[in-house]
């Protein structure tokens, strides 16, 4: 594979930590604008002159900073517009609502225990008070002449644990016209309660919804489960897939007639992975509901699955763990051995695997999937085509210095390689980490987030930049 360089151009310096870059033409607007919204609750947008605020939610952010520590994965993390967003002003929003803040599930920070098969089969009990907090996914439009303003409130989810709610989880679909939600498994590690396989369970899923429907619900309840949500809700929703740990967004490229679909799934101590697809079928929610209460099959098999947590990419989920049999031992044992084997049918192979730990002198040892972005233009002739993505730090770099890299489309479901894109270094001696990875409407151009700290107490410490030849 060819290497490339590019270099970083700053666009913007200063801003809060940015968890989505995307653009957008303003209702009455002729000009493609960037847009950044930013984890406290900002979202600017680049305008003549300079940066502009577009919406300011931080009241309605929950408080980061989880139990007095400094790094959090909730607060503002989906930003969509709507694909008539110039002409019907409408957008839609993911965050993490202010003033529901509980104890979290479970009491102890959890590892799996290869030898003690009782912490393998935890069950998530008294879900109304052990909870870390509550997701929101709403739709807002901007009126003419007018501020933006909410509109109405799609899903209130309680999640179990402060991390793993997605990241650039909002998108919209250019082959359904429906907004994508793109949902992690709920937080700690190892997936507890295994959440991302039991088909009723919100977390862990990339979920359809139909915003051109309308409900009688107008305040919709907390749930954890498909099956609590009213029927006019579960009427919005089809599933697309299941087996999720961690997503950085849902990326489509179209190839002729057909869209490959790009999904990051971050991965837990071993590897990341990106998947990618061409044909699907979402299963409607009422379906699902249906067949749970009446404890019947119903036909999965083009229902993706990305195997968490069974599988960690390419890899039965490893644990680094000693038995008292071997005390000296420090092999890969596969804790969650049955439920490696019980999806290893279903489950679809991952394009590209990178690892925690790779020596080899063409790869690096990464830390976290946190981009992913098929690119389609022609300024840099040798990423045409390619599946862009970046990784927030390289290991035992210093200082620390995200990764950007990319791998050809394939759809044979074959493993892919990868090839670390050289940039220049506009960073001087301070840290960066990548944070996040954006692309305007036709794909033709790419954005990077930056981040010198990954402390939520470090405030404006952000830059962005475009990715140019």
């Amino acid at each position: 594979m060819a290497k490339i360089r590019v270099r970083l151009q700053p666009l913007v310096r200063n801003i809060n930590l940015p968890t989505v870059l995307k653009t957008a033409f303003l209702p009455g607007d002729s000009v493609e604008r960037l847009f950044i919204a930013t984890q406290v609750g900002e979202i600017f947008y680049i305008g003549d002159g300079g940066l502009r605020t577009f919406l300011d939610i931080r009241q309605r952010i929950i408080k980061l900073g989880h139990k007095g520590g400094e790094y959090d994965e909730r607060g503002l993390v989906g930003l969509a517009f709507h694909p008539q967003f110039r002409t019907n002003g409408l957008f839609y929003l993911h965050y993490s609502a202010a003033g529901t803040q509980g104890p979290g599930a479970l009491t102890e920070e959890f590892h799996p225990d290869p030898c003690n098969p009782g912490t393998l089969n935890l069950r998530w009990t008294n879900r109304e008070t052990r909870f870390d907090h509550i997701d929101t996914v709403e739709e807002w439009m901007v009126p003419a002449n007018g501020m933006p303003q909410k509109r109405r409130t799609l899903l209130n989810i309680r999640r179990p644990f402060f991390n793993h709610n997605g990241v650039n989880s909002l998108n919209f679909s250019p082959e359904t016209g429906k907004l994508v939600f793109t949902t992690g498994d709920g937080g700690a590690g190892y997936d507890p309660f295994n959440l991302a396989q039991d088909d009723m369970e919100i977390a862990g899923k990339i979920i359809e919804i139909d915003v051109s429907k309308t409900t009688p619900v107008t305040n919709p309840p907390v749930v954890t489960r498909f099956n609590e949500l009213p029927r006019p809700i579960q009427e919005t929703l089809t599933v697309i897939a299941k087996g999720v740990r961690n997503i950085p967004g849902i990326s489509y490229q179209r190839i002729g007639q057909q869209f490959i679909k790009y999904v990051g799934n971050v991965g837990q101590d071993f590897a990341e992975s990106i998947f990618s697809f061409v044909q699907y079928q979402p299963i409607p929610v009422t379906r699902l509901v249906e067949a749970t209460q009446t404890n019947t099959e119903i036909g999965q098999s083009r229902l993706i699955n990305f195997g968490w947590r069974g599988w960690e990419g390419a890899f039965p989920t490893p644990v680094i763990k000693g038995c008292p049999g071997n005390p000296g031992s420090n092999m890969h044992t596969f804790a969650y051995y049955s439920d490696a084997v019980t999806t290893s049918e279903r489950r679809i192979p991952p394009l590209v695997t990178y690892l925690h730990d790779d020596a080899r002198p063409d790869k690096f040892a990464g830390t976290a999937l946190t981009g992913v972005q098929a690119y389609m233009g022609t300024a840099i002739p040798a990423l045409t085509g390619r599946v862009v993505f970046i990784d927030l730090a390289r290991k035992k770099t210093s200082p620390v210095r995200g990764v950007l890299a990319y791998s050809p489309p394939r759809t044979d479901g074959k493993l892919n390689e990868y090839t670390v894109i050289e940039t220049d270094n506009p960073f001087g001696s301070q840290p960066a980490h990548y944070v996040s990875l954006g692309t305007n409407l036709n794909h033709t151009r790419l954005y990077l987030g930056a981040y010198r700290s990954m402390s939520v107490m470090n405030l404006n410490q952000g830059t962005i930049f475009e990715i140019l030849s």
